[in-house]
């Protein structure tokens, strides 16, 4: 054992070179968002706390999203918490409220129950997250509003990497890998 450790310590160590792994595994939230149309942060993606639920709902129709992050009012950088489609269908319309009477802090999660990723979390996290907690939402923090992710932009992303994984298997099969 002695003698294998001698000839064994001054061998250099032979790595394969260094590939540029892509991957879902390596595929990164800020991958994500930077493919989504609506890469930029606006005010579009958020509402604050005492807004009405007409009005946050009106935001998400005009825009095309399903969820609004919610701030607290006079303070921009206050997460108070998140309100969805469903939140509004279930909290209010269901229950016979007022949609322009009631406020978007009586129907919201409250930011103590808010699931959010950082825009490094990988997309397997993301899913997994999403689906463990049973939402189609989550905003992407890093100390600010990045952006907002969707269970539907993670599926694109997810079917994107297996179409490119699937062609390159292909191109590999017929012998068109070089």
């Amino acid at each position: 054992m002695h003698q294998l450790q001698k000839y064994t310590e001054n061998a250099s160590i032979i790595k394969p070179p260094l590939m540029h792994q892509k991957g879902l595994e390596n595929t990164t939230v800020a991958e994500v968002l930077m493919k989504k149309e609506d890469g930029n942060v606006g005010s579009w993606l958020w509402c604050k706390s005492d807004d009405t639920v007409y009005d946050a709902a009106k935001q998400m129709a005009r825009n095309n999203i399903g969820s609004l992050v919610v701030l607290k009012p006079g303070d921009e950088q206050m997460i108070a918490g998140i309100v969805t489609e469903r939140d509004c269908l279930q909290k209010v319309i269901a229950n016979d409220k007022s949609y322009k009477y009631t406020k978007v802090q009586e129907i919201m999660t409250n930011q103590n129950k808010l699931v959010t990723v950082t825009s490094d979390t990988n997309v397997y996290q993301a899913m997994r997250l999403m689906s463990e907690n049973q939402i189609r939402h989550v905003p992407v923090i890093d100390g600010r509003i990045v952006g907002m992710i969707s269970m539907v932009d993670v599926v694109r992303t997810v079917v994107d990497q297996q179409r490119s994984e699937m062609n390159k298997l292909n191109d590999f099969i017929k012998g068109d890998y070089y």
